[in-house]
């Protein structure tokens, strides 16, 4: 079979999704970039099965310039459009985590940016995590609005509805998607005493400076 090794690498990270709860049951989808037969495009989990269930054959593959697939017995995630979308407009991104995970997906209830409370908002490549505005799942509004919200980022919140991440390989897409969750958790505790206090501009460049090196220390 094509792209075994990615297929069986997406699986694996599909079960991960619900043994760290970052996404439970059939929520969220996780997709490789890839390629078949010579088409550049993405491996992606399938629609409505639970992970646990997940076979090699099950992962669907899409070309970057599909817009639906009609050849396999399995659908692509409903959300295949924003995947293709970053991969489309994120030439560093090799592996995207879409996940409802249960903080991230409370704070992007308000809609609203994450400031820089904690430092950490860096590993997401800017001063603060953007929310997507909110559209209907699987849409190409939604897509817009993800593209947006991650401008000069890696991941972003998604406006009732969960978060995003992405990352060289699905190792470092995965991370970051916890630790987005972890921020977010973070966040809402700090909310129950009152508004935090935010780091400045002037720190944050700092902080930027210091994360690209981050994961080389």
């Amino acid at each position: 079979m094509k792209n075994l090794d990615q297929r069986n690498q997406i699986i694996e990270y599909s079960l991960k999704l619900n043994s760290t709860n970052l996404s439970p049951l059939r929520s969220g989808n996780i997709s490789l970039r890839g390629k078949e037969d010579n088409k550049e495009g993405y491996l992606i989990t399938p629609s409505g099965k639970k992970y646990e269930t997940l076979k090699p054959e099950d992962i669907v593959f899409m070309g970057l310039n599909e817009e639906k697939k009609n050849d396999s017995a399995n659908k692509p995630s409903s959300e295949w459009r924003f995947h293709r979308d970053i991969y489309l407009n994120k030439k560093e991104a090799h592996a995207i985590v879409h996940a409802h995970s249960p903080h991230a997906t409370a704070v992007s209830s308000h809609g609203k940016t994450i400031p820089p409370f904690h430092y950490m908002i860096a590993l997401a490549g800017g001063d603060d995590i953007k929310c997507a505005e909110y559209a209907t799942f699987g849409t190409e509004e939604l897509s817009n609005n993800v593209i947006k919200a991650l401008e000069n980022r890696s991941a972003c919140l998604m406006s009732n509805h969960g978060q995003v991440a992405f990352g060289k390989n699905l190792e470092d897409a995965f991370e970051l998607a916890q630790e987005i969750e972890n921020i977010c958790h973070q966040y809402t505790i700090a909310l129950k005493l009152g508004q935090p206090k935010i780091l400045s501009f002037e720190e944050m460049k700092k902080v930027l400076d210091k994360a690209k090196n981050y994961k080389k220390g």
